[in-house]
């Protein structure tokens, strides 16, 4: 089944095999359940570096354009400024074009403020498509964890959820799901608001733990910040924001609009008398936001409408590609 290593595995695999990470002083945030970034401290000066790792291996169209913001939102999620990009670049054949990818990856990072400072470009003909993996890496004043959230927080969620399992719809599915070519050729462009960067700059300053919500969306990522805080979150579904092309689209295939992958919205949990001003704050950069939950005191736990939560919460967009495959 393809997705994220379960955390059971991450448990008895990754996280006691990193080297002399845990006699490092410098070794801030090492890995760890829900944590997608590490944070170094730095010989000089009060900032932290903050480093994180993010493949993109199901996009075959505009691949460099996706994995810049991909990779740079763990890093903004984590209260930095990306600023540094390493990219490993994967190809099946001399005839994928990686002109087009490295033209994308430079206008991608242009556009967040972020260099490229090296990588590793080959051919492999085991692959059907290219695979990239980027390293981001930025500087920030206080790193912010996916598990800092405390009892009696407030949860907010920018933007909307699931506006990048929306775009890969209408690109993916679009023809099958009888949704008119406007709502499509709209749902299409919300690959162009994936970054997070902005969203974290408006409201690190008072956040007690960020995440960006990738595959599973927000269900799952406020899954993880429930376990990596040893906390229980309440999330209500009537307030999570949710664009009208999404519900067609999710509606059309079946899907759950919490439950596609949710790159472009960030998660994040604040002091409950921080919440008018953390939403002004996103107002004020030009970005939605809303109030969708509470921390509660607990063991982990999601709970959503009701309903308990604690395994991880798989994609819904993955059994439609197995069936699409199937099929061919």
């Amino acid at each position: 089944m393809p997705g994220k290593v379960s955390p059971d595995d991450l448990l008895a695999h990754v996280f006691g095999r990193t080297g002399t990470a845990a006699d490092d002083e410098t070794v801030l945030q090492g890995p760890a359940d829900g944590e997608d970034a590490a944070a170094i401290a730095l010989s000089e000066g009060d900032e932290t570096l903050v480093v994180s790792s993010d493949p993109i291996s199901l996009a075959a169209e505009g691949v460099g354009t996706l994995a810049v913001p991909v990779a740079c939102n763990d890093v903004a999620a984590s209260g930095a400024d990306p600023r540094w990009l390493t990219a490993v670049i994967m190809l099946p054949d001399e005839e994928s074009d990686l002109e087009a990818i490295t033209r994308d990856l430079d206008a991608a990072a242009r556009d967040i403020g972020a260099s490229i400072v090296g990588g590793h470009s080959e051919y492999v003909d085991q692959l059907e498509r290219p695979i990239l993996s980027l390293t981001a890496m930025g500087t920030a004043e206080a790193f912010v964890p996916t598990g800092g959230a405390e009892p009696g927080d407030s949860v907010l969620l920018t933007k909307a959820a699931g506006i990048e399992g929306t775009a890969i719809l209408a690109a993916d599915f679009g023809d099958e799901l009888g949704v008119d070519e406007g709502a499509r050729e709209r749902a299409e462009s919300f690959v162009d608001e994936i970054s997070v960067a902005p969203d974290a700059r408006a409201i690190r300053d008072r956040a007690t733990a960020m995440h960006d919500p990738t595959e599973g969306g927000v269900a799952a990522g406020a899954l993880e910040i429930a376990r990596a805080s040893g906390v229980r979150l309440e999330i209500d579904r009537e307030a999570v924001p949710i664009r009208d092309e999404t519900r067609r689209l999710c509606e059309a295939a079946d899907v759950d609009p919490l439950r596609i992958f949710g790159s472009g919205a960030l998660l994040a949990t604040v002091p409950s008398d921080a919440v008018d001003d953390c939403l002004e704050s996103l107002a004020d950069a030009g970005l939605e936001g809303a109030e969708i939950g509470t921390v509660r005191e607990g063991e982990f736990e999601l709970v959503l409408d009701g309903e308990s939560i604690t395994e991880p919460v798989e994609d819904d967009l993955y059994p439609l590609w197995a069936a699409a495959d199937s099929e061919d």
